[in-house]
């Protein structure tokens, strides 16, 4: 019975349809295997109460009203820094471990009203503020690929909880977010399917901030088709939000068929990076070979900012982060300490307590960054040089080299190992892991993180898409078709 924990959506359905499985059964299914893999610490909260009440309501629309949902009886982890009325949502932090919304994010709201069913809220680093999922209150998430008890290798970040739950068949879908690659990376790791949609195309309302010029709801599945049924039932304007596009989302379609000899790949010179492992490389030339084979059209070019984009990013991330965190008081928001003589005393016992390192380290940062002084030296010169990042991938797209999307890796390596992970700084991990993925934050561009083939050490390689504003279409059918060529495992069949 556990197969079905690795079927897709459509399988599932079809399922569902010739009465192998029901919704009660699949979710009784997929609560087993958050038992079963509850050392990799995938989960914050599991929500048995709700999935179960979840599949009876996907289940009488099935075989009772005979009128059924997209999504009935899938299940789905979210991220905990997405609210969720009258469920936790701490963003893995001291500071909000109390809080429970009376609302629910856009996202969850409409994947509930698509009929999906909730497991629980997936573990993430805390605020969302890493690249690995190990400094959660909660403890690291660790990788199911190649897991020993004793030895093994992170699972990814931010979202790594959520990766790490659809990698495992505890869900089919997860929502994650992506400020730099925080849905992206742990897919990478982890090996299956994560997609930052275009900025603005999947409301933010309910996820809490971190970078709001950047942040994007992210989408994890285990394939690209399953991403593109997500997406369609999150995707669309939001009253609640107000940097939604406006104009109406057209739903995404996918070709069994879809001909590459029409699509025109761009092969960015300054994303083979110092730093970049060789099996990324070689993985990297061998899906140009088979889009070559397919007749894809690859052009080397030029992203000729990339090499100050890190440090842009780290300095607006930051800056912007000082600003979001500084909602967290005492007073309105987040955890008041009992011990204080004066409002200031408060402010700071309740912030020394309530924050990690990381944490309190970016906000430092990002003041130090905005202070009057500085403001012209580092955040407008950032501004500038975003700009100019921006406008190398709008050189790329709609220029003379009129590429249609772009082919780079997604991180520089396999998933490392937790003891070396941890042995360096936070920001110095982030700069590194993030190298590939942060550009497509700051141009607002969508991207999706495909699985290629496993490294010597029997783990993930991937690799990322990358197009214009709103070619979600595009990037999808060209990803599928990668992934229909490359036949990536499923982590149960290995």
């Amino acid at each position: 019975m556990n197969k079905f924990t690795t079927y897709t959506i459509k399988e599932i359905h079809k399922a569902y349809r010739d009465k192998l499985l029901t919704p009660t059964n699949f979710v009784d299914l997929c609560l087993q295997k958050v038992k079963q893999t509850n050392e990799l610490n995938a989960f914050v909260f599991v929500t048995d109460d709700e999935v179960e009440n979840h599949a009876i309501e996907s289940e009488k629309r099935f075989y009772i009203d005979k009128v059924t949902k997209p999504l009935d009886g899938i299940s789905i982890g979210i991220k905990d820094n997405f609210c969720t009325s009258n469920i936790p949502t701490t963003c893995a932090s001291e500071m909000l471990r109390n809080f429970v919304p009376t609302y629910n994010a856009t996202v969850y709201a409409r994947l509930r009203a698509a009929g999906a069913c909730l497991i629980g809220k997936c573990n993430l680093d805390e605020f969302a503020m890493g690249s690995g999922t190990v400094d959660s209150i909660f403890g690291p998430t660790r990788n199911p690929w190649g897991y020993k008890s004793e030895d093994w290798n992170i699972a990814g970040g931010s979202s790594g909880g959520s990766a790490v739950a659809v990698s495992t068949g505890a869900c089919v879908a997860a929502i994650g977010s992506d400020t730099g690659g925080s849905t992206r990376n742990p897919a990478a790791l982890c090996g299956i399917v994560g997609l930052k949609p275009t900025y603005g195309l999947v409301s933010r309302y309910g996820l809490i901030p971190l970078v709001n010029s950047m942040d994007v709801p992210g989408i994890l599945c285990r394939t690209v088709e399953d991403a593109a049924m997500i997406l369609n039932c999150v995707a669309g304007p939001d009253l609640f939000d107000s940097t939604t596009i406006k104009k109406e989302y057209h739903p995404v379609s996918l070709k069994d068929d879809f001909d590459l000899s029409t699509v025109k790949i761009g092969i960015p010179r300054e994303y083979h990076c110092e730093g970049m492992s060789e099996e990324v490389i070689d993985t990297w030339r061998y899906v140009v070979d088979l889009l070559e084979k397919e007749k894809a059209m690859i052009s080397s070019i030029s992203l000729p900012h990339t090499s100050v984009s890190i440090a842009v990013y780290s300095i607006l991330n930051q800056c912007e982060v000082a600003s979001n965190m500084a909602r967290y008081d005492g007073l309105e928001y987040g955890l008041r300490t009992k011990e204080q003589y004066s409002t200031e005393e408060l402010y700071a016992s309740s912030r020394s307590l309530g924050f990690n390192n990381v944490v309190r380290s970016r906000i430092f940062a990002g003041n130090y960054f905005l202070l009057t002084r500085n403001y012209e030296k580092y955040f407008m010169k950032a501004m500038k040089l975003r700009r100019l990042i921006s406008d190398d991938f709008k050189n790329v797209f709609h220029g003379e080299a009129n590429v249609d999307l772009l082919l780079t890796p997604t991180t520089l390596s396999d998933a490392p190992s937790y003891k070396s992970f941890v042995s360096k700084r936070n920001r110095d991990q982030c700069a590194f892991q993030d190298y590939c993925t942060q550009p497509a934050n700051m141009a607002g561009i969508p991207a999706i993180s495909i699985p290629i083939r496993l490294s010597e050490n029997k783990l993930p390689l991937s690799l990322q898409l990358m197009g214009p504003i709103l070619s979600e279409e595009l990037l999808l059918n060209v990803a599928r078709k990668i992934e229909t060529l490359v036949k990536f495992p499923i982590l149960d069949k290995v």
